[in-house]
């Protein structure tokens, strides 16, 4: 952080250095606050559950928000089916699960950073990647 002494040049030095602490605490603050929304965030975050299909809703697979799966519910029907597919339909279905909790997650992070010159690309990396 750098501090013009052009933006206020009737400064004192003193008064300089004490403008300078100012802001500084400002910014601590700001960052304090930030740090326990984040914290408060990421508590809501874990507590979401959402359930990724396929095939149509013969696989459910239900996820928290820490990317744990609790629950897999299978039609019958398909346990007579080839295996390779059930296997496709519950890779899908765990996929389909985690890219809503990332979605979900990008949603949060954004209301909590609206208006702050932070980047949040970092949660694109992945979906970039594939591009």
């Amino acid at each position: 952080m750098s501090y013009n002494f052009k933006d206020k040049p009737n400064l004192t030095t003193k008064e300089a250095i004490m403008d300078m602490n100012q802001n500084l605490s400002n910014l601590m603050k700001e960052a304090q606050k930030m740090q326990q929304r984040m914290q408060e965030a990421q508590q809501q975050l874990s507590e979401l559950i959402v359930s990724g299909e396929s095939g149509g809703g013969m696989v459910k697979i239900t996820m928290n928000g820490r990317h744990d799966a609790i629950s897999a519910n299978i039609k019958p029907s398909l346990m007579e089916e080839d295996v390779e597919m059930l296997e496709d339909l519950v890779v899908a279905a765990i996929n389909d699960a985690v890219r809503k909790v990332e979605a979900a997650s990008k949603e949060k992070i954004a209301k909590l950073t609206a208006g702050l010159n932070i980047p949040t690309e970092f949660l694109n990396k992945d979906e970039e990647e594939e591009k």
